[in-house]
């Protein structure tokens, strides 16, 4: 068994063909077709089931394939350290909260850019679902989630803590009208499944007994701004976005019960990954922000 045969085997399983594997690694079906025969001799154990439309794992192939990649990431990991010189540069990945992004980013990356301008820095916003698993992945660096994460493979470490608030339409006077006054049913606009604000919402909705009639699910979070303040339903967001982002007279506020309002947001990275110098500075940038913001 080689580095080579494991880069074939596990782009063999990752695209699901040995052709659609050839065209990834620029090389004709033939080779990589007595590439898999070669490791499956080596092992004793049949790691593909032949099938018309491509390939499928067995129970060999799915026990080999976290050790496939994670010999990969060692080997990119290798290259990565042998390169570094202590010094960042080249290219930063982070991923970020949407309302973290708009609300406490941008002092931070500004103050990142000019002390490190050999670093090419790239921002990716998602879900904290999606960014546990890009993490996860490597496709990013790090990422800026909400908490609570708990993965044994990610370093965490809370960089800001928010105030979530109910938001509703205006002229709504208390948090028991925006809750739906008695009618037990709400319709609530979220981003799509994933984002822990929308589970925190479902959440606490639960709590109390009252049923989500229609989730309204929207791809950014100016759209769901419009969308509570033209009454189409109420949604949790954290309370410094009102004023710094948005004009705050445009939805009623509604402050919530301490054990539901406080979160916190942390920066995670995979623990046993190779941290480049640009990842390095940039952790150490996050040291000594303010957790806290207060709405304008």
């Amino acid at each position: 068994m080689d580095i080579a045969d494991l880069r074939v085997f596990e782009a063999v399983a990752r695209a699901g063909g040995m052709n659609r594997a050839a065209v990834e690694l620029n090389t004709v079906q033939s080779n990589i077709t007595a590439r898999i025969k070669s490791l499956e001799v080596d092992i004793g154990r049949p790691l593909f089931e032949r099938r018309p439309r491509g390939v499928a794992l067995t129970a060999a192939g799915r026990r080999l394939l976290p050790y496939a990649v994670r010999a990969m990431r060692l080997i990119a990991d290798a290259r990565c350290a042998v390169r570094d010189d202590g010094l960042p540069r080249g290219l930063l990945t982070i991923g970020s909260l949407e309302t973290t992004a708009a609300l406490r980013l941008t002092p931070l990356l500004a103050g990142y850019a000019a002390n490190y301008p050999d670093v090419d820095f790239v921002l990716r916003t998602g879900t904290t679902r999606e960014l546990v698993a890009a993490t996860l992945e490597q496709s990013v660096d790090g990422a800026f989630v909400c908490a609570p994460v708990a993965q044994p493979e990610l370093s965490e470490e809370v960089v800001f803590r928010e105030e979530l608030s109910l938001l509703a339409a205006p002229g709504i006077s208390s948090l028991a009208e925006a809750l739906g006054g008695g009618t037990r049913e709400l319709q609530v606009v979220v981003l799509r499944a994933g984002c822990s604000y929308r589970q925190r919402l479902e959440t606490m909705l639960a709590h109390r007994g009252i049923a989500v009639r229609r989730h309204l699910e929207f791809g950014t979070l100016e759209a769901i701004f419009g969308c509570v303040a033209a009454g189409l339903g109420i949604t949790l967001l954290p309370r410094a976005l009102l004023g710094a982002v948005w004009a705050a007279d445009r939805v009623s506020i509604h402050s919530l019960p301490p054990a539901e309002a406080r979160v916190e947001t942390l920066f995670i990275h995979r623990r046993d990954g190779f941290a480049s110098s640009a990842l390095r500075a940039f952790v150490e940038s996050t040291k000594g922000l303010p957790k806290t913001a207060e709405a304008a």
